[in-house]
């Protein structure tokens, strides 16, 4: 009943906006121009910090101008977004883990890595370690609490990633096989910050992670980025491998299988180790100013127009990394993909205006953990009240056009009725939804909104080709096993943009029927972002 009551609400939304005029025709040329640019050697990988994200911010800017979108920030298009870039020296750093009263012997990078969560170039340590599980507090999950009965101030907590497994009498706990943020381990920094905890140690295994050691290793050992403003982190963040966490237990007396267990039942309970973090870390820290850019599309309805649509998309990635060989990570599909096709978008969309005000919103350091979202969010351009959606770009379809469309996410919110009738209307289907094993709603820009109460969701691109089936997805499935992340991620000429052009248009249309709507989209009912919105939260 409660479904139908929705979809019936949802309907009415969306039905006077449905036969509003089309959205602006996207067109290829454009989006191929700037993908060409965004992704070539001249802006060197786009990385945060670096000469190239000052050339592509001077780009997106002119760029913007150049569309006749109008600027968001006063009578500029740029927002700044101050970074603190830490690293830890740990050849410089006398800190260690004592359990059972001796030094472990660890190496930094192999065994364990490091950073300050708070910016600060030296933390003295001596720190009593508390296991906490998997150091969630969600009260909306039958109480539970992984801190129950403990003050965690001024110690480091040692916890797993992930969240607590789905059971034969609860299988839809923490959203069953899916990810929730409680799961992610940014939120367990974040709680433990909350607390007041000196530091964070994070308990590393493929399964909890989703990825392997060497990708936390050659995270954490390259620079870091982190807001330079707000509360901060806890003192030391970090993680170590299973077999060091093994060996830290065994020392301090206890069974890591058998805490990992109680740690799966509610009536856990923290376990103080018979261990310490001690010593001197230290960390080279400076200050960057990256910016976001943004443009508007005024509204032409008189009271409407006070009300945004947000286009996103992330301009950063991976710059110049190492001294041999090819050191630019261009990032072509990750995100040059969706910052041309923001381009392109706004370049029709300043043709035919919508009732209510759209911006497209270039943002910084997403690589660097949603960096430029999270600042946005903060210090948001339009009141969050009068945000009515972010819809999200973030390494497009380069393969060729398909069926469907991925909309992962929408089904929160009334989004996701309007983005059926979206799709319906452009002859394409929904995209079978699949267990979020990894947490992707939680890793994408449109998460900064939607913690902020704003209906979010990033344009996800098919996989029912039309063309060449298993073709079209082994040439995505090497993508994601051999280009993402990598060097090799490049523009090729030779690319079918028809998937592109299609993902871009999609998400124009879909910003155009919520911009038309007679209302904004609201939360599906007990969404506890929706409860940010209405102030509960």
């Amino acid at each position: 009943m409660q479904n139908k009551l929705f979809c019936a609400i949802a309907g009415a939304l969306f039905t006077s906006a449905a036969f509003a005029a089309p959205a602006p025709t996207v067109h290829e040329a454009p989006l191929r121009a700037h993908l060409q640019f965004l992704s070539s050697d001249v802006l060197e990988g786009r990385g945060t910090g670096q000469r190239g994200a000052d050339l592509t911010v001077a780009y997106l800017e002119a760029q913007a101008l150049a569309a006749g979108l109008k600027p968001a920030n006063g009578d500029s298009y740029r927002q700044s977004v101050k970074i603190a870039g830490v690293k830890a020296i740990p050849q410089d750093s006398k800190v260690v883990l004592e359990s059972g009263g001796h030094a472990q012997t660890l190496t930094f990078g192999k065994d364990w890595v490091w950073a300050p969560g708070d910016a600060k170039a030296v933390h003295t340590m001596d720190a009593d370690m508390v296991f906490v599980g998997y150091g969630i507090t969600a009260p909306e999950q039958g109480g539970w609490d992984d801190y129950k009965g403990i003050d965690v101030k001024g110690k480091v907590l040692v916890m797993m990633v992930n969240d607590p497994m789905p059971t034969a009498e609860e299988p839809d706990r923490f959203n069953g096989k899916g990810l929730t943020y409680y799961g992610r381990w940014t939120y367990k920094f974040e709680e433990a910050a909350r607390r007041g905890a000196a530091g964070v140690l994070l308990i590393h295994t493929d399964a909890s992670a989703s990825y392997g050691w060497s990708v936390v290793q050659n995270s954490w050992t390259a620079e870091r980025f982190q807001l330079a403003s707000g509360k901060g982190g806890a003192g030391m963040e970090g993680w170590m491998t299973e077999s060091t966490a093994r060996a830290l237990f065994k020392a301090a007396g206890q069974d890591l299988d058998a805490l990992r267990a109680a740690a799966e039942r509610k009536d856990f309970k923290p376990v103080a180790l018979a261990a310490k973090v001690r010593g001197e870390a230290r960390a080279a820290v400076r200050l960057v100013e990256q910016f976001n850019i943004a443009g508007i599309v005024p509204g032409t309805d008189p009271k409407l127009k006070d009300e945004v649509v947000i286009y996103s998309a992330h301009w950063d990635h991976l710059g110049k990394q190492g001294t041999s060989g090819d050191t630019i990570y261009n990032g072509a599909v990750d995100n040059a993909s969706g910052s041309a096709a923001l381009l392109a978008m706004a370049q029709e969309a300043v043709k035919a205006p919508a009732k209510r005000s759209q911006m497209f919103l270039w943002v910084a350091a997403e690589e660097q953990g949603l960096l430029g979202s999270a600042a946005y969010a903060a210090a948001p351009l339009w009141p969050a009240a009068k945000t009515a959606a972010n819809l999200n770009l973030d390494s497009l379809n380069w393969v060729g056009a398909t069926r469907d469309i991925s909309v992962g996410g929408s089904e929160r919110t009334e989004l996701g009725a309007m983005a059926a009738a979206t799709a319906k209307a452009m002859g394409l289907t929904i995209a079978p939804q699949k267990p979020d094993l990894s947490g992707g709603y939680f890793r994408s820009d449109h998460f900064s909104f939607a913690k902020s109460g704003i209906p979010a969701f990033s344009v996800g691109g098919g996989s029912d080709y039309l063309k060449d089936a298993d073709a079209a997805k082994a040439k995505r499935k090497v993508y994601g096993e051999e280009h993402y992340h990598q060097v090799s991620d490049e523009y090729d000429p030779r690319w079918d943009m028809s998937g592109m052009v299609q993902q871009a248009q999609y998400t124009l249309n879909l910003g155009r029927m919520v911009a038309d709507a007679p209302k904004m989209p609201a939360w599906k009912a007990g969404d506890a972002f929706g409860k940010v919105r209405e102030g509960g939260m």
